[in-house]
């Protein structure tokens, strides 16, 4: 009791309740969790985002790298103490311990009410009036065939490397200033996407990020969109609007990789509204493989010998990263989803079909 009483720093215990009620509250109200969204995280998030984005690099990553030499100084702290204090070892071990749980239970308030909530939030369908419901595969032949013409179309104006592989038209700053763009201009019709957030920042260490199976990342401590640069390039343009989706609290992929298509859809430039199909054709494709492979294979024979070859490419980028490590990264990534009401784990990826389904309804009945 003696050291219970020495440590005023206890106090910070009571994060790991409270978060758990908040996290609790949202999954049993989402009126709340949306009302949160809307409210207290966009605050939260337009402030932080601002200060971060004064920094040129992902703060993000550059808090990880502290904090992983931190950890371990304290680890070779603790073990050399262990060692020298022969008589006082239970209370150094509970000092240690101590310390650690108040340090894991202020990362998971933050989390909590930096993004946690908001996996408890109405989804984008509700809130857009997209009517998301069982589709036949009629729909979806014609959801794929129609992409893949859109594909084909954009793949004629991207410009292309000496592997005669797509390419960005702008160098890194410019592509993401164009994605926070492209986001700005979505806001228009989509309230909800609130503009004036920064730009996604590139990662250092985004080869160790492939070998994870990881193309980018929003890091909710500093609200920054962290890309991974090392990618196939026609990919980036997609996977900086998914992030910027999550920046503005869809934490849900399915909804991310849908937004991310629109904010690409809206953008100037060929290589962006190519990148954002490309997605979309990918898992609407896949979709179509596992309940008819012959019309699958129908409509990518379709394809340009362009557009195949992008594919291809891509393919063999991921394929080298095969092993142990990434296996492990996709079950943390799995489990990491399933934890936050995600329970299709990483198979919820490819439900953003059914939002490109109610997506095409709506235009058809629009037009």
């Amino acid at each position: 009791m003696g050291i219970l009483r020495k440590w005023k720093r206890l106090w910070l215990l009571l994060l790991v309740p409270a978060a758990w009620i908040l996290t609790s509250a949202a999954s049993a109200h989402p009126d709340f969790a949306e009302w949160y969204a809307r409210t207290v995280y966009s605050g939260l998030s337009h402030t932080g985002n601002a200060v971060t984005s004064l920094a040129p690099f992902s703060v993000g990553e550059l808090l990880v790298c502290i904090l992983a030499v931190l950890l371990l100084f304290f680890l070779i702290r603790f073990c050399i103490r262990m060692v020298r204090r022969k008589g006082r070892r239970g209370e150094t071990a509970a000092k240690f311990v101590i310390n650690l749980v108040c340090f894991f239970g202020i990362v998971y308030f933050l989390f909590a009410v930096n993004c946690g909530i908001n996996y408890h939030r109405l989804t984008f369908a509700q809130t857009c009036g997209l009517t998301v419901r069982p589709s036949s595969k009629v729909e979806l032949i014609r959801l794929c065939d129609s992409l893949a013409k859109d594909a084909d179309t954009y793949r004629t104006l991207v410009q292309t490397d000496s592997h005669s592989v797509a390419k960005l038209s702008g160098n890194y700053h410019e592509t993401a200033e164009e994605a926070k763009k492209s986001f700005d201009c979505l806001h228009t019709e989509y309230p909800l996407l609130s503009a004036g957030y920064g730009a996604p920042k590139p990662v250092f260490f985004s080869r160790l990020m492939s070998r994870c199976n990881i193309t980018g990342m929003f890091f909710p401590f500093t609200f920054e969109a962290n890309v991974n640069t090392d990618v196939p390039e026609y990919t980036i343009p997609a996977t900086m609007c998914h992030e910027l989706t999550h920046l503005r609290g869809y934490m849900r992929e399915e909804e991310a990789n849908f937004i991310g298509y629109l904010a690409c859809e809206k953008s100037s430039r060929a290589d962006f509204r190519y990148s954002g199909t490309m997605l979309a054709f990918t898992y609407s494709y896949n979709a179509l493989c596992g309940i008819d492979g012959s019309a699958a294979n129908n409509v990518y024979t379709k394809l340009s010998a362009g557009v195949r070859r992008d594919l291809a490419y891509n393919s063999a980028y991921w394929k080298q990263f095969e092993g142990p490590v990434a296996n492990v990264s996709e079950k943390v990534n799995n489990s990491y989803l399933k934890a936050n009401s995600q329970k299709n784990g990483v198979q919820s990826y490819g439900q953003m079909v059914d939002l490109l389904l109610a997506l095409q309804r709506a235009n058809e009945k629009g037009t």
